[in-house]
């Protein structure tokens, strides 16, 4: 077992506060957005082994099988494939999707066909691999995600009293879900960014009037959130794509799986987030960066329906796991007492532990330990035999389905 040391991802978006406060130290005043627990050649985690601190990613490749086991590389290649992140979102991130495994090879082979650079701005597929997510609330945690079925999106609007979106409101009343739902996409993010930035002034105005007079209305919580975002981002077209996307707020322990296709944003909050490797990300607005509409469109899926909030499934001793319709990732969580028995971990595929409160002992079955303390994290390559886990204190564990 190696301690790791992780990178922090500096984008604007991030909370100042709260990874320091996870890794107990002082906040610089800089946005800390996301720290990176792998082998992403973009900032994979480093380890010891007693010659030096080295990469997880040139470890791994230089014996795949042995660090993560002949049954994952022979299911899922030879190199991690997921990475797990702690996320920490200050203000809103873009409103965004992401292709399928299909999508993503042939988006990637004709870019590359094209001799688009791949840090282009303009590029929309940076691989070939699809980037399924989970995030799990480690404090409230807010987004948006999925359509809401068309007419209860056109209620919604109504509410708002802005004449502009009227015949959005008509479209999403009149046409079939899936046919209301692209054309009502395409029309804001394709209209006239003159016209469209005065109706998201008036969205926004209208927001904060409704929100003033009805705090109790059953759509505060969404307009509160809609609000939020046009705060940050004024005159974006996103603010209305927003506006058909359900509103989901998140209490610790809970998470949202996010396929492909799926519209979503995150708002604000800290969550444990884990996700197939991949940096394909397509965006439909709440950012400065490009959004390729025919492309977006084209992935998309119009389907409304409710955002799926999961709670922990118990598990065999004493793991709770988060499922997930794929398997090149697995994400569970151990809640360990001072005083409770010691749970194991299997160890027949390479995984992370990442320690969030507390502190957790972990046991090697030769009798070795290494101790982690909040904002800690270990790998753990695939050795066939099971590690012990003692408490207090509360470790996410990320690995693949085998």
């Amino acid at each position: 077992m190696d301690r790791l040391a992780n990178t922090v991802r500096p984008y604007a978006w991030g909370s100042t506060v709260a990874i320091p406060a996870l890794l107990g130290e002082e906040p610089t005043g800089e946005p800390q957005a996301e720290l990176w627990l792998g082998a992403h050649p973009g900032a994979p985690s480093r380890l010891d082994r007693g010659d030096g601190p080295r990469s997880l990613a040139e470890v791994i490749a230089e014996d795949p099988a042995a660090e993560l086991g002949a049954e994952a590389v022979e299911r899922f290649g030879p190199t991690l494939p997921f990475l797990l992140k702690v996320l920490a979102a200050g203000i809103p991130l873009s409103l965004q999707v992401h292709p399928d495994l299909a999508q993503a090879r042939a988006g990637f082979a004709a870019e590359e066909a094209a001799g688009v650079p791949v840090e282009a701005a303009h590029r929309n597929y940076k691989d070939a691999n699809h980037k399924p997510e989970l995030i799990c609330a480690l404090d409230e945690f807010e987004g948006l995600c999925g359509f809401r079925e068309p007419r209860a999106t056109a209620d919604l609007m109504a509410a708002l009293g802005v004449p502009a979106l009227a015949p959005l409101i008509e479209r999403l009343r009149t046409e079939p879900a899936e046919r209301a739902l692209r054309e009502t996409l395409a029309a804001v993010l394709g209209g006239d960014p003159a016209t469209v930035a005065v109706t998201v002034k008036e969205v926004a105005e209208a927001l904060d009037r409704a929100l003033a007079a009805e705090p109790a209305s059953p759509y505060a919580e969404a307009f509160a959130g809609y609000a939020y975002a046009a705060k940050h981002f004024p005159g974006d077209p996103g603010v209305l794509a927003a506006l058909l996307l359900n509103h989901f707020r998140l209490q610790p322990g809970e998470a949202i799986y996010l396929g492909a296709g799926i519209p979503h944003a995150y708002l604000r909050g800290t969550g444990v987030e884990i996700l197939a490797n991949s940096d394909n990300v397509l965006r439909s607005g709440l950012t400065p960066k490009h959004v390729d509409v025919p492309e977006l469109l084209r992935v998309v899926v119009f389907e409304p329906g409710d955002p799926k909030v999961l709670r922990p499934v118990p598990g065999s001793d004493g793991e709770e796991l988060y499922p997930v319709p794929i398997d090149e990732f697995r994400l569970s969580r151990f809640t360990l007492t001072a005083d409770g028995p010691q749970c194991r971990t299997d160890g027949r595929a390479a995984q992370i532990l990442l320690c969030t409160e507390g502190e957790v002992t972990l046991t090697g079955a030769r009798g070795e330990t290494l101790v982690l303390s909040r904002g800690q994290s270990a790998y753990l390559p695939a050795t066939g035999t099971d590690t012990g886990l003692a408490g207090p204190g509360v470790v996410f564990r990320a690995t693949v389905t085998l």
